[in-house]
């Protein structure tokens, strides 16, 4: 077998793995649900989860892919045949995601250029997104403009590309937010957001905020959609695999805090503390939050910034993303990264116009009230991904069994401290935690229930 491309050492592992996972889902639906569920009662449960539910699941899925060396399809085929559909299945969530999500990383270009040109009272008019997104040659121009980006950085490859990238940018996303936060709760009101925000109570616990914490995991941590296994395929086995998977979860637990920190203050502040400001989807990042960078002082520096760290989070998404694709098609049919980097690029532009215009000349296609952008993101978020880490959960846990996982985690040290955690959490508590999210999350879409 051809030697597999490879991080050169831990750090840029986990740099581009904490990349991978500091994304959108981080930036502006972590605030919002927390905002939604309680502030500090969803933060104290989403920290649980995620240091149980999703460890467990993170560590499967990164043991996969350094034990076989494989991305997604070959990995599980390699391991038993029978599986071979779960490969397929992971790797169809990113066919889907990276052309609608690097449309929204044109949005984010867009409003970055804004800014950085004066634009913010235009910016908070309440027309100015919708008129944007609703055009047809801007709306993707500025998508392909993203998706050329997230090219350029993948045909360059894993060491060169995706983790000096990493290495860039997420330190500098990290001050970002950091300035931004800080900044934010200077602001008079603030307060009264940031109390609401870590102040748990436990009145607030119930079942739609504990099924919100564990489905926010998955566009939290890149999980269940053929990112990590990837990832863990250019993984050296000289690099700890338990400590490196606490490290990513630790960088991507922190942004999401930070990005509520950042956000909700600041919107407390600007509506006199109604959380309904805080709304869900496009509408928080690219209409309410413009209104308040423009009601600040030095609202255009704040907002420059802001975006800035947004188009910062999101394109290391996307590398990852694309990554996985394209990886896939290498192992596949052997096929060079320059010419797979371009075939999956133009593949991305062309599934992806159709989610650009979705709110335009392509308005009137529609299902159960949800734009092409929404349907695309209902089939892989709310459908695949459960189904996909589901099916993970019974490969590990009764298939290869728990100790495959364990014999590679030790691999590096001897050692696996979380083993007895992880054998319980992947084959019974993770499964139905797994069947309850999908199924809520199906129900959900359709209308049949709202989380």
């Amino acid at each position: 077998m051809k030697d597999r491309s490879n991080f050169s050492n831990k750090l840029g592992f986990v740099l581009a793995a904490a990349g991978s996972a500091v994304g959108l889902g981080n930036i502006w639906r972590f605030p919002y649900l927390a905002a939604q569920y309680g502030g500090g009662t969803f933060l104290l449960i989403y920290l649980i989860l995620a240091v149980t539910f999703g460890f467990t699941l993170m560590i499967a899925e990164i043991a996969l892919g350094r034990k076989t060396g494989l991305s997604a399809i070959g990995a599980f085929q390699s391991l038993d045949k029978r599986f071979n559909f779960l490969g397929i299945l992971a790797v169809i969530v990113p066919v889907i995601i990276f052309p609608y999500y690097s449309v929204i990383g044109g949005w984010v270009v867009k409003y970055f250029t804004v800014f950085v040109t004066g634009g913010v009272k235009e910016s908070a008019s309440d027309t100015y997104f919708t008129d944007f997104i609703s055009g047809t040659g801007e709306p993707i121009g500025w998508f392909f403009l993203f998706l050329a980006l997230t090219a350029v950085v993948v045909l360059c490859g894993v060491e060169k590309g995706i983790e000096k990238v990493s290495k860039i940018m997420m330190p500098i996303l990290v001050m970002l937010t950091i300035i931004i936060s800080v900044y934010g709760l200077t602001l008079k009101g603030s307060m009264e957001g940031l109390i609401y925000y870590i102040k748990p109570h436990m009145a607030d616990v119930s079942i739609k905020t504990i099924l919100a914490a564990m489905g926010q995991l998955f566009y939290s941590m890149s999980l269940a959609m053929g990112i990590m296994i990837t990832y863990g395929s250019y993984m050296k086995k000289s690099d700890s695999l338990e400590s490196s998977v606490r490290q990513i979860e630790l960088f991507d637990t922190g942004i999401a805090f930070l990005a509520g920190l950042m956000i909700i203050p600041a919107v407390f502040a600007f509506s006199g503390g109604d959380r309904s400001a805080l709304n869900a989807g496009p509408g928080l990042m690219f209409m309410t939050l413009p209104k308040v960078f423009a009601s600040m002082k030095f609202g255009g520096v704040i907002g420059t910034i802001f975006f800035m760290l947004v188009f910062f989070a999101a394109l290391t998404s996307a590398i990852s993303l694309m990554e996985t694709i394209v990886s896939v098609f290498m192992d596949k049919f052997g096929w060079k990264r320059r010419f797979t980097g371009i075939f999956v690029a133009i593949l991305a532009l062309i599934m992806g116009i159709p989610s650009s215009l979705g709110f335009g000349s392509l308005s009137f296609i529609s299902w159960n009230g949800m734009s092409v952008l929404d349907i695309m993101d209902f089939a892989s978020n709310s459908v695949l991904m459960p189904i996909v880490a589901l099916f993970t959960c019974i490969f590990v846990g009764f298939v290869i069994k728990p100790k495959a996982i364990a014999d590679e985690v030790k691999e590096t040290d001897g050692t696996f401290r979380s083993e007895g955690m992880f054998n319980i959490m992947i084959k019974w508590v993770a499964p139905l935690f797994l069947f309850i999210i999908l199924i809520s999350s199906v129900a959900s879409g359709l209308g049949l229930f709202k989380l």
